[in-house]
């Protein structure tokens, strides 16, 4: 059995834009806590990259897409 991780990954690397970043999720912090996604786009992201964290800048940009989704959804 393998031990649970508890320092941040230092060789993650995004599967949607292929950019490496530091993880801090298993060290209890990461910089994408801050930001919300809600339900329907978690479990998106979650089937199309399953197991695997996205670097924060491609957070950013697939929540405002979501956003923009949205908007343009109801507006229309």
């Amino acid at each position: 059995m393998n031990p649970i991780p508890t320092g941040p990954m230092l060789d993650a690397s995004c599967p949607r834009c292929g950019g490496g970043f530091e993880c801090g999720a298993n060290a209890g912090h990461c910089d994408c806590f801050g930001i919300r996604l809600t339900d329907r786009l978690r479990a998106e992201l979650a089937e199309r990259y399953p197991g695997r964290c996205l670097c924060l800048r491609c957070l950013r940009e697939v929540t405002a897409a979501d956003a923009d989704r949205q908007t343009n959804g109801t507006a229309g």
